[in-house]
């Protein structure tokens, strides 16, 4: 996976929004400014771009609008603490994702990322010319398997058995869990199984726009209503019709919208802004949400007539922690799915690495894994997946988990070089030695290619230097020529 680009000036939200994605398994690259931005941007590969409005020298918006020109698939997400509905409309005209205020909560900042990294991902594979796949590796899945449910686990069986028979109701559904555990999946899951599986599935992030961007993307507006309201536009309730809304994080929505989502639920219309009379729809309504709702009933900060209205079917998905049994079933599907994405060989996850795995805690559940397992693949070099290829972080492993994998091989866990040379990662190693033997072999895969090397060890360039600068000053020197 290439990295995503982050863009701020200030460098307290840098550093922030950089570990937030790092902590989920995205690999990250930053930027202080647009100008260093863009001219990062025109010599890498990035899958995103998450830009600052307001910096000086050159805006977000300008920039957004340079990457637009260059690359248009590229999605860009806005942050600002500046926001209003004029500056929203104008970043959305020129292209961008989505468009969040600071402050934000992180969850909510990694859920608009996925989505964006999904959604410009289905635009890459629906593009003309995308290369075929290499001789034995696995297809790229089709629209249907990327939103495959895999599990083995019976709870989640019986979740998906009630899912499924109350998918051919008209019943809201309330789906509340962790962020990373599926729950849009699962809303597509029901979707796809109800009568209105041919009408169209609008998704809408409560807590990425202010409010009264939101009410407009909910419910549309009339040409003239604001300022930037330069055509009649279409809410996503109409946009839903004979289908399925999804509102996600339903408990970030500000109390007045709530009311207006009741009177959508309740007489089955909405009301442009700027409009002379209501517009019937026919919508399921999904709502998802990482909050216990009803605590936010007895807080007051939701109203406990929208909560029932919401809440007629609740159901739950069970963090990845509670069903560590679907661990390496996930693992090995992450892989075949990645091995087709990325055209390489699908690979096998030897028992020490899967050992680590299952002790894992995954605060990033499902999503954490995925992105796991896609840095694995690629790490590995076609060989089966190690427990070094993984780079998860040495702390966030249970000291159960980390003397399980290290105790079945005492000696000395190796991972084939491409000269057939083993790492020799081996218990007692400090960190430095394995990060060390880590990045030569990396370089030496790479054939001394210091960009490439530093993009698949998450690491800058200039890092990559200095630690080359370091083992150099040691006397320890790479038998292949450096090459940027």
């Amino acid at each position: 996976m290439h990295p995503i680009l982050i863009v701020d000036d200030e460098v307290e939200m840098r550093i922030a929004m950089s570990e937030t994605l790092k902590h989920c398994g995205y690999p990250v690259e930053v930027s202080h400014n647009a100008l260093d931005a863009l001219n990062k941007f025109k010599k890498g590969d990035f899958s995103m771009v998450i830009t600052d409005m307001t910096m000086p020298k050159r805006s977000g918006l300008e920039l957004l609008k340079d990457i637009k020109a260059i690359n248009g698939r590229i999605p860009v997400l806005m942050v600002t603490a500046y926001g209003t509905i004029e500056t929203a409309v104008e970043a959305m005209k020129h292209g961008a994702f989505d468009y969040v205020l600071k402050p934000f909560k992180f969850d909510v900042f990694t859920f608009v990322v996925e989505r964006a990294l999904t959604l410009g991902e289905e635009k890459k594979t629906a593009a003309p010319g995308k290369p075929a796949t290499l001789e034995g590796s696995a297809a790229p899945p089709s629209p249907a398997e990327a939103r495959e449910i895999v599990t083995a686990d019976s709870a989640m069986q019986k979740l998906l058995g009630v899912a499924e028979n109350v998918a051919r109701s008209k019943a809201t559904v309330l789906i509340q869990s962790e962020s990373g555990t599926g729950k849009e999946l699962l809303a597509r899951f029901i979707h796809d199984r109800s009568e209105r599986a041919a009408g169209p599935f609008v998704a809408v992030n409560c807590a990425a726009l202010p409010d009264t961007l939101l009410e407009s993307e909910l419910f549309g507006h009339r040409k003239g209503a604001f300022t930037g309201a330069i055509q009649d536009h279409k809410g996503r309730f109409e946009q839903a019709d004979s289908g399925t809304i999804l509102l996600d994080e339903i408990s970030e929505m500000a109390l007045p919208l709530q009311a207006k989502l009741l009177r959508v639920l309740q007489e089955h219309e909405v009301d442009r802004i700027g409009g002379k009379e209501p517009i019937r729809v026919d919508v399921r309504v999904i709502s998802t949400t990482n909050r216990d709702l009803f605590q936010c009933v007895e807080k007051g900060s939701f109203r406990e007539d929208l909560y029932y209205r919401v809440n007629v079917i609740p159901l739950h998905l069970p963090p990845l922690r509670d069903r560590k049994g679907d661990i390496p079933l996930l693992a090995d599907y992450f892989i075949r799915r990645h091995a087709g994405k990325n055209t390489r060989e699908a690979v096998a996850v030897t028992p020490d690495a899967m050992e680590v795995l299952c002790h894992y805690n995954w605060r990033g559940n499902v999503r954490e894994l995925e992105n796991v397992m896609e840095r694995a693949l690629l790490l590995s070099g076609g060989k089966d997946v190690q427990p070094l290829h993984l780079l998860m972080g040495p702390a966030a492993v249970t000291a159960q988990g980390t003397a399980a994998a290290l105790a079945k091989k005492p000696a000395a866990a190796t991972a084939p070089g491409a000269n057939g040379d083993a790492l020799g990662i081996a218990v007692g190693m400090s960190m430095a030695e394995a990060e060390e033997k880590l990045i030569f072999e990396t370089l030496r895969k790479l054939g001394g290619n210091r960009t490439q090397a530093a993009k698949v060890l998450d690491i800058s360039i200039r890092t990559l230097r200095n630690k080359l600068n370091e083992y150099a000053a040691a006397g320890k020197k790479l038998d292949v020529e450096m090459r940027d």
